[in-house]
């Protein structure tokens, strides 16, 4: 792990951008200055110091707090590379999943709503299971079904389109 110490001589966390620069080169040829990092695959910035690659939103929570998060961090906005720590807070798995965008393949637009035969379904998922909210004739009463228990759920996590 990371020190503190260590932490604070190789990078400056600037807490209103959420963007961490490189307080000496490092040994591969990137300039003091310069902003460390990168994006991965997901769009989290990754940072390696000493071999070991850390998440910056997991950086930047240390940062501000002094410890390393003892969960998940949450980006409330979504953005994976918006590190500022105003936009992160500690969260359960639940929690971070319930703060997502509606899936890809979702082909009615309204999260927490499925097609079953000639109804519409509403379901939460909650701790990897699907509660089912009950089956309706309209979809729109169906996400409202969904928005109603994903709050009382989920609470400032709940993320309803």
């Amino acid at each position: 792990m990371t020190t503190a110490a260590m932490f604070w001589r190789l990078l400056r966390y600037e807490p209103s951008s959420g963007r961490f620069l490189w307080r000496v080169s490092p040994s591969n040829g990137i300039r003091a200055g310069s902003v460390a990092g990168g994006l991965d695959g997901d769009g989290y910035r990754r940072i390696m110091i000493n071999g070991c690659v850390y998440g910056a939103h997991r950086l930047a929570w240390f940062h501000e707090t002094g410890e390393w998060p003892a969960a998940q961090i949450d980006h409330r906005n979504l953005n994976r590379d918006d590190n500022r720590f105003s936009n992160l807070r500690a969260a359960t798995n639940a929690q971070n999943q319930a703060n997502c965008r509606m899936r890809p393949n979702n082909m009615r637009g309204l999260k927490g709503v499925s097609r079953n035969k000639k109804k519409w379904r509403a379901r939460v998922k909650i701790g990897g299971k699907d509660i089912n909210l009950g089956q309706v004739d309209c979809p729109a009463v169906a996400h409202f079904m969904y928005v109603i228990a994903a709050d009382k759920l989920f609470g400032e996590y709940a993320r309803n389109a």
